[in-house]
């Protein structure tokens, strides 16, 4: 699994198994999951991803790499 931030962006894309994406489909505003041939989640992408978790409770244990 793969954690990137993309600041410019405010956008969160964790890529689950490095496999190409064929497909793509936005599950809620903001929140797209890749699919690969197979139809198997591949990837999430998270946008407005701070302004989203601003002020919750809980902090998230990831270590995020700005691309």
């Amino acid at each position: 699994m793969k954690v990137q931030y993309f600041p410019d962006t405010d956008t969160l894309y964790i890529e689950l198994i490095d496999t190409p994406s064929v497909e793509s489909e936005e599950i809620m505003e903001g929140v797209v999951f890749d699919y690969d041939k197979e139809g198997k989640v591949v990837g999430i992408e998270i946008e407005y991803f701070t302004e989203r978790f601003r002020g919750k409770p809980a902090e998230l244990p990831l270590n995020l790499v700005s691309s």
